[in-house]
């Protein structure tokens, strides 16, 4: 059986050694996949990110059991470096780019490690994905729109070559056409070959392009599966798809109903990392 590209066993996480935000969490991203999680703010998802990302120091949190195991490491309380180092990225919340490097500057500083050659391939990559960003390639970071920072935090990811790209809510604030766009982007870097963990609380978007999902409440794991499986239960309906039937609504606004699986098409060839 192959190993998964990432395997969390029994991690359990503290913020100042009191603050208990993720306990007992166990789940895997099976090599080539893309798995969704979701819960509800505070649920500790980004808790979870921040463990697997090296980034938990920062925020006066540490990793206290469990294992945090990506191609056959434990990272578990690696620094950045190390984890980045073993082929993991996180495109951060709130996207966080340089606003005054220009495109082109800010996917360079992504793809710092990699030599002139194989730097112009990558960049090159992610002008295909987002054709935007080869017509803005000039253009400071502060002055794109929105969906444009998304794109650009998600290209400045890619330029490392990443084995697992991990995304923190990337369709928070974005416009629903853009949503899809972003969507499709992410379908397809999984299908040509990088692992994806998905954070979002956009349940739709996020069924629309994972295959399974973990599900975390008060930080713990309340249900996990195929994304199919999950869209049919009670739980997931109510409190994530917006709906308690197959007719109802929450009070205040309609329902909401799953994308339909990406199946859009794809720019010509794979990924030249």
């Amino acid at each position: 059986m192959e190993q998964p590209v990432l395997e969390i066993t029994d991690l359990s996480v503290t913020y100042n050694g009191v603050v208990e935000a993720v306990r007992g969490v166990s789940f895997a991203v099976p090599r080539g996949a893309c798995v969704a999680m979701l819960g509800s703010n505070g649920a500790g998802k980004t808790t979870v990110l921040r463990a697997v990302s090296g980034n938990l120091a920062r925020h006066r949190a540490e990793v206290v059991s469990g294992r945090v195991v990506v191609e056959g490491q434990d990272l578990a309380g690696r620094s950045m470096s190390d984890v980045v180092a073993a082929g993991v990225v996180q495109v951060p919340e709130g996207r966080r780019i340089l606003g005054r490097l220009t495109v082109e500057e800010n996917l360079r500083i992504g793809g710092i490690r990699r030599g002139r050659r194989s730097w112009a391939s990558s960049r090159d990559r992610v002008f295909a994905l987002f054709p935007r960003l080869a017509e803005r390639r000039q253009q400071l970071g502060l002055l794109l729109s929105g969906g444009e920072q998304q794109m650009l935090a998600i290209g400045r990811a890619l330029m490392s070559g990443p084995q697992l790209l991990m995304l923190d809510e990337p369709s928070l604030g974005l416009a629903p056409q853009v949503v899809e766009q972003v969507a499709g982007v992410i379908a397809q870097i999984n299908r040509e070959g990088t692992s994806v963990l998905l954070v979002e609380q956009n349940t739709a978007m996020a069924f629309s392009v994972a295959t399974s999902a973990v599900v975390l409440e008060l930080g713990a794991v309340s249900l996990a599966g195929p994304t199919a499986e999950l869209a049919g239960t009670d739980t997931v309906k109510e409190l994530y798809l917006g709906h308690t039937g197959r007719d109802s609504a929450p009070a205040g606004g309609p329902a909401v109903q799953p994308l339909a699986p990406w199946r859009g098409s794809a720019p010509a060839g794979r990924w030249a990392w």
